[in-house]
């Protein structure tokens, strides 16, 4: 029987891609991913890199949500002890207006809030991982420093006015800081540091000064207005934890979609794997029953 050769030669390109085919899904089985060259699938290859830059945008919003989320909880924790500090400069500043404390001890209050003073500038002084929190846009050197040559003393910022934004991955704006300025050197009552030193000063002689009582009452009105500036932090840790927990969880979905998307089925793989083999076995089979041996092996 005559063999046409160009039938063999019909048959070699069939057993070649036989033979590709046989070795991806090889790969596949090996490796359980389904998609190992963008050739494979060039459409799921596509989908898979827009799944990845996203997954590694939400990544860097997560490492980033560490960070200023720390930086956040220690303003809000810095303001908690200030308002713990003007409670009690309130509470000496209310007993040496009651007029019935001597000169020595009118003398010490005046020393007890100095001391509250100075520390609520070290407060206000608070810095995270090396920067200050409370300087704005001037991170790097302490935002506020106060003065005894004057009477009273003066207190002043150094920081600027840059407030700080982070933007979600679904396009919220949540603030990051507060410029000091607005929280201890405001105008009016609102200041605190001011208020203070008004009151070293008011006491300091050992006599009451006559603006002493509506001092103190400033300082009231500076810690309501502290608290109101905490609120603001407060609002942006719960929506910067909102945020974060969405992209965790966006981030958890874009994962199992790409799993989904690359990931071999290794029963269906095993089948089709199964029917390759068989479907080389028989082509090799043919190509040498027609190609009488020596001619399969050119071809081959």
């Amino acid at each position: 029987m005559r063999v046409d050769p160009f039938f063999v030669s019909n048959l070699v390109p069939a057993l070649d891609q036989t033979q590709v085919t046989e070795q991806q899904l090889t790969s596949e089985l090996s490796s359980g991913v389904r998609v190992t060259s963008l050739s494979v699938d060039p459409v799921a290859s596509g989908e898979n890199v827009l799944l990845l830059n996203q997954i590694q945008r939400d990544d860097s919003f997560t490492q980033t949500t560490s960070l200023v989320q720390g930086r956040l909880q220690v303003g809000d924790s810095a303001l908690g002890s200030v308002v713990s500090q003007l409670t009690q400069a309130i509470s000496l500043a209310t007993g040496a207006n009651n007029g019935t404390l001597n000169s020595s001890q009118l003398q010490a209050i005046a020393n007890q809030l100095a001391g509250i003073r100075d520390e609520v500038t070290s407060l206000a002084n608070t810095n995270y991982q090396g920067q200050y929190i409370f300087g704005g846009g001037q991170t790097s050197t302490p935002p506020f420093s106060t003065s005894n040559l004057t009477t009273p003393a003066t207190s002043t910022y150094n920081g600027d006015e840059n407030v700080n934004l982070l933007q979600t991955p679904n396009g919220q704006t949540i603030q990051l800081n507060i410029p000091g300025d607005r929280i201890f050197t405001a105008a009016g009552a609102n200041s605190v540091l001011g208020t203070l030193n008004q009151l070293v000063a008011d006491f300091s002689s050992g006599v009451p000064a006559a603006t002493s009582v509506a001092d103190t009452q400033a300082l009231t009105t500076a810690l309501n207005y502290v608290s109101q500036q905490r609120v603001t932090l407060d609002n942006s840790l719960t929506r910067l934890a909102s945020a974060s927990d969405a992209v965790t969880s966006e981030k958890t979905q874009l994962t199992v979609a790409q799993t989904n998307l690359m990931q071999a089925d290794l029963a269906q793989v095993s089948t089709q794997l199964s029917l390759s083999k068989t479907q080389e076995t028989a082509l090799e089979d043919v190509i040498s029953q027609l190609g009488a041996g020596s001619l399969f092996d050119k071809l081959h």
